[in-house]
């Protein structure tokens, strides 16, 4: 199962899932509690500005509930095909 989380709201992650045709669950975590407990809201610099902000990132979860895997700072070019040359 792949699921996204994103602190947008479900109706802003509805024209993104239909603008790219995606086929997963997206989850709205506006009050960012899973994205802080998953370690994806942390400082970030830009321009030389401090800022706290979201980071892309990827885990593979077993069906033991255990994270098997972690991409930290993933990109969107070429991780799909990352991620599953580590899962096969």
């Amino acid at each position: 199962m792949i699921l996204g989380c994103s602190a947008d709201s479900v109706e802003r992650q509805a024209k993104f899932k239909e603008k790219y045709n995606l086929n997963f669950a997206l989850l709205s975590d506006p009050k960012f509690e899973v994205i802080e407990s998953y370690g994806a809201r942390r400082m970030k610099r830009f321009l030389g500005k401090s800022f706290l902000g979201i980071v892309r990132m990827t885990y593979w979860i077993g069906p033991d509930g255990k994270i098997r895997h972690v991409w930290d700072n993933a990109s969107s070019k070429g991780h799909a095909a990352e991620v599953l040359e580590q899962i096969s």
